[in-house]
């Protein structure tokens, strides 16, 4: 995708057919009780992507926040333009148990006005490979039932990918993986993979929570553009060609970061805040798990 022609409307497709927007806003570690308004207002200051989890406990809130939206205005607040994603937690793997973990969040986020989760994700491998296979095949079956529309991972790494792309039963495969990514933990052997394998990757935690906010070279570029150090960190993601993640408590803040639309890192100020042999994890890193 050209930078020319990035905006805030602007679409990645992915191999499912289906298009993801390229700014999301994440729910980890909000509280139920806040979600709702919180989605509300992430939709109205013009984000179109919501993402949540199984673990988040609060999926039925985000239906709610999108419910409200949509109501609010109803002939120009469409359903279709929003993309939904959620995820199945680890204690759910194994055939039977995603299952019922699957129809518990169908039925937690598609109440009449929302139909259909967009992408469900295995949220991590950390099970055994039994269990993730078994998973991923009840993730196909509820794409068959039309109630999800694509299906992918998170936290996956290159052997959990290749555990897939070996399954003789895999139908459709991932067409997202959801993965900690900044300038300072940019997993750059996995993102190749993933791009020839045509995986869109989703960058959680793409601020660093904060933790870089001091170094020099962030202060300085966030200075020459006139931007805060979050917006400079959200493009840089997008410029990768990340679908990247932020999240907030702030209302304020989750204006700020969506509007990042108006200006373009050069290739040098895109190089100058990368740290490619840095390893600078802000949680867990399941990537790396072996069971």
């Amino acid at each position: 995708m050209s930078m020319n022609t990035i905006s805030k409307d602007s679409h990645y497709k992915l191999t499912s057919g289906t298009q993801i927007p390229l700014i999301g806003f994440g729910v980890y570690l909000v509280p139920p009780l806040l979600t709702a308004n919180l989605v509300y207002q992430a939709l109205k200051a013009g984000y179109r992507l919501i993402d949540t989890a199984q673990i988040y406990r609060n999926e039925s809130e985000v239906g709610e926040g999108v419910l409200r939206w949509i109501s609010e205005n109803p002939e120009s607040n469409k359903r279709e333009d929003i993309f939904i994603i959620t995820k199945i937690w680890d204690s759910f793997h194994g055939y039977e148990s995603a299952k019922q973990s699957i129809k518990a969040s169908i039925k937690k986020i598609c109440v009449p006005g929302i139909d259909y989760i967009d992408l469900f994700l295995i949220h991590s491998p950390n099970s055994n490979k039994q269990k993730r296979l078994e998973t991923y095949q009840a993730l196909q079956e509820s794409k068959d039932s039309n109630y999800v529309h694509s299906i992918g991972v998170s936290n996956y790494g290159i052997n959990h990918l290749e555990e897939l792309y070996n399954w003789k039963d895999l139908k459709y495969p991932p067409v997202s993986n959801q993965i900690e990514i900044h300038p300072w933990l940019m997993r750059s052997q996995l993102v190749d993979y993933c791009s020839r394998r045509q995986i869109i990757c989703q960058a959680y935690s793409p601020l660093a929570k904060g933790r870089k906010f001091n170094d020099l070279t962030l202060n300085s570029i966030a200075k020459k553009y006139e931007k805060n150090n979050a917006q400079i960190l959200i493009r840089w993601s997008v410029q990768k060609g990340f679908v990247v993640l932020p999240k907030t408590l702030q209302i304020d803040r989750l204006k700020s970061n969506f509007n990042i639309w108006d200006f373009e890192l050069s290739n040098e100020d895109i190089l100058s805040l990368e740290h490619e042999e840095s390893y600078f994890i802000t949680g867990w890193d399941p990537t790396l798990y072996n069971g």
